[in-house]
């Protein structure tokens, strides 16, 4: 009889989850130190490389990346799973919170899109991780997806709206903002 211990093997919904909390924490730690920074609440954290300043959606790359090549070469298990979820969650903030930079390559960094993207992308992480298997779908699992997918439209119709008027409102303080910190 073997003493060992098997090796823990997490499930992709936890290891969504993982990825959705490093995600959240993630962009939203972005978000504020970026607007520490231009409101000068904070010194100037920004890495400029002879005089240009590297946004932080290239980190995200450059983890995305390492993140991507070790999963599919080393094909980790156990804790190392756990960290490269943590570590994707993380790279995937980081790019996309400076989504409509790449998009419109260039632009401000208060785009609406970028925004938007960080919600379908903490959306799809949120429905990896707390979604049940197509073979615990039942019957009265299809009544309560309906309810949820109609507060889902209703809550993003509100959001959008309320989105347009707050960028209405907010958007030229935040731009003014963004033009006063410039090098």
């Amino acid at each position: 009889m073997s003493t060992e211990h098997p090796i823990h093997r997490a499930t992709a919904h936890q290891l969504a989850r993982l990825s959705l909390f490093s995600f959240l924490l993630t962009f939203i730690t972005a978000r504020a130190l970026v607007f520490l920074i231009m409101a000068h609440a904070i010194p100037n954290m920004y890495f400029f490389m002879q005089g240009t300043h590297v946004h932080h959606l290239n980190y995200g790359i450059f983890v995305l990346a390492g993140v991507a090549g070790y999963s599919v070469f080393r094909r980790p298990g156990g804790r190392a799973a756990s960290v490269t979820a943590v570590l994707y969650g993380f790279a995937m903030a980081l790019t996309f919170d400076e989504f409509g930079m790449w998009l419109h390559l260039g632009g401000s960094y208060w785009q609406r899109v970028s925004v938007d993207s960080v919600i379908i992308v903490a959306a799809v992480l949120a429905l990896l991780a707390f979604a049940r298997t197509i073979k615990e779908f039942e019957s009265h699992h299809l009544w309560m997806f309906l309810i949820l997918v109609v507060a889902l439209l209703g809550f993003g119709f509100i959001l959008f709206t309320a989105g347009d008027k707050l960028g209405d409102l907010v958007g030229p303080k935040l731009h003014d903002l963004e033009a006063s910190s410039s090098p």
